[in-house]
């Protein structure tokens, strides 16, 4: 039965709301092709605060999906790149985009949304 599937303590639950998150799918992809600095990751990503790449690293370090690197130099020098767990959600994230790239008129058309409010 399809809600056996769904029950708040089901291991699909976990991926859902890990990518449910507004920003952890997106940082997890712009670490794709290898680790980068925090300025970095900005620039890439764009439309992300400072504050909120912060939590959102520090949040995907907790979850062992990132991995936080500092260099011992002067001025010291941090690093953020994925774990072989991260890695491993790439996959699902690019489906996701294909999905979207896919679909995403006709379901941005679908909610009476205009091309501003989609992002």
């Amino acid at each position: 039965m399809v809600t056996d599937r769904i029950l708040a303590d089901c291991r699909a639950r976990l991926g859902f709301d890990l990518l449910a998150h507004t920003w952890n799918g997106v940082v997890l992809y712009a670490l794709a092709d290898g680790p980068r600095r925090p300025g970095e990751l900005r620039t890439a990503i764009g439309g992300i605060s400072a504050k909120v790449l912060t939590e959102t690293l520090r949040r995907l370090e907790g979850y062992a999906l990132v991995e936080r690197r500092v260099f011992e130099e002067a001025p010291p020098r941090v690093e953020y790149g994925l774990t072989s767990l991260g890695r491993s959600l790439l996959g699902p994230i690019e489906a996701l985009g294909r999905w979207s790239a896919e679909y995403g008129d006709a379901f941005v058309a679908a909610q009476g949304w205009d091309g501003d409010e989609a992002g």
